[in-house]
């Protein structure tokens, strides 16, 4: 049996590794290292895909979340609500822009943002939403659409941890997670679902203007070479990754269909387990498996990843201290509201390896060790 891997990404990248190969010497042999031809012909491939009129490249993902509040211009003290549950990057943005951080509760079956938390926490110096597609699920945008457009206000989407996932509205429509709200940003973090060699992200949005103004940000503020418009930052997604990511955005359909059959082993092989919740699927996401995160009931976590980790097998803990937790807030004197669910939640998921290169052996075994200490 192969190793077990959190994420096989080496596997990944010798299956297409002559693609891969070509692509990067044709990049080093052009010596167009930055904003060369693979980053525009990547932006276009993606907003096809996505069905998005505008995709901006940019150095990663938290630059994409960071270029988007600024683009909407948000000003210090203005509110942008979140949920706690998820990773620090969605709320590190909010304060580095002396924004005020919302923290909301998350659905406790789907761990995304619930609608009836989103809509008790907007007040008048409500700025903008930031709804995360957790473990590669979609939020329910429906819901929040209407609470954000009542209000007038902006809905900017976390999709790095779920590129390709699908969101089915009541009236039957169809639309990729990331293009609903707003503005939608993603990473490319080698391990995301479409992941580089390296770092990178970008931003999407059908909004004319608000493209124009996400370029101009994340190139220096320019309108053009050195007549800066606006306070802006440097990021870029470079020509190598650009290259890479071309190639893997072809296979990401394929990634996700990967992901899912690993997904639906685990749920038959937990089926009837009562100490195990498996993730639940919503009727409207079309789930990508970033994670693949179980919840666990009467079960030592610690003495489970512990015992993992001895046999070979890797599993995460996706987040054990939440956002409203963090000592980075401490010296705010802020009171963050009593989060429940958000609580309950840390203290029972853990993740377990879920990618494209799992086989049935490894599952197998997976799953045998994990009920083998449930039953022990």
């Amino acid at each position: 049996m192969r190793p077990i891997q959190m994420v096989d990404t080496k596997t990944q990248y010798h299956k297409i590794k002559a693609e891969v190969d070509k692509a990067v010497l044709d990049v080093l042999e052009s010596t167009a290292f930055i904003n060369g031809k693979p980053v525009h012909e990547f932006a276009s491939a993606l907003s096809a895909y996505l069905g998005i009129k505008h995709t901006i490249p940019c150095a990663n993902g938290t630059d994409a979340l960071q270029i988007a509040l600024m683009a909407i211009g948000c000003e210090p003290g203005d509110e942008v609500i979140t949920p706690s549950f998820t990773y620090i990057a969605t709320t590190e943005v909010i304060a580095l822009l002396r924004l005020k951080p919302v923290f909301v509760e998350v659905d406790p079956q789907t761990f995304c943002m619930d609608p009836v938390s989103l809509e008790k926490a907007i007040t008048p110096k409500t700025k903008a939403i930031v709804p995360v597609h957790l473990y590669g699920q979609s939020a329910p945008m429906e819901a929040i659409m209407a609470i954000a457009n009542n209000h007038n206000i902006y809905v900017i989407e976390d999709n790095a941890q779920a590129i390709g996932s699908e969101y089915t509205f009541s009236n039957g429509t169809v639309q990729k997670t990331g293009t609903i709200g707003h503005i939608g940003a993603t990473s490319f973090y080698p391990s995301k679902n479409l992941g580089a060699f390296g770092d990178g992200g970008a931003i999407f949005t059908n909004d004319d203007d608000l493209a124009a103004r996400m370029k101009m940000i994340a190139n220096h503020g320019q309108s053009r070479q050195y007549y800066h418009d606006v306070v802006g930052c440097n990021s870029r997604l470079d020509t190598v990754q650009a290259a890479i990511l071309n190639i893997k955005l072809k296979h990401l359909d394929e990634y996700a269909a990967a992901r899912r059959a690993a997904a639906d082993y685990y749920d038959k092989a937990f089926a009837g387990e009562q100490k195990i919740t498996t993730p639940f699927r919503a009727s409207y996401s079309k789930h990508v498996f970033h994670q693949y995160t179980i919840l666990l009931e009467g079960v030592d976590r610690e003495g489970l990843k512990k015992s993992l980790a001895e046999q070979g097998i890797p599993a995460m803990i996706y987040y054990p201290v939440p956002g409203h937790r963090q000592k980075m807030f401490s010296h705010t004197g802020e009171a963050f509201p009593d989060m429940p669910v958000t609580d309950w939640l840390t203290e029972r998921v853990i993740s377990l390896p879920v990618h494209t290169e799992l086989d049935e052996e490894q599952l197998a075994f997976i799953t045998g060790k994990i009920k083998a200490f449930i039953h022990s």
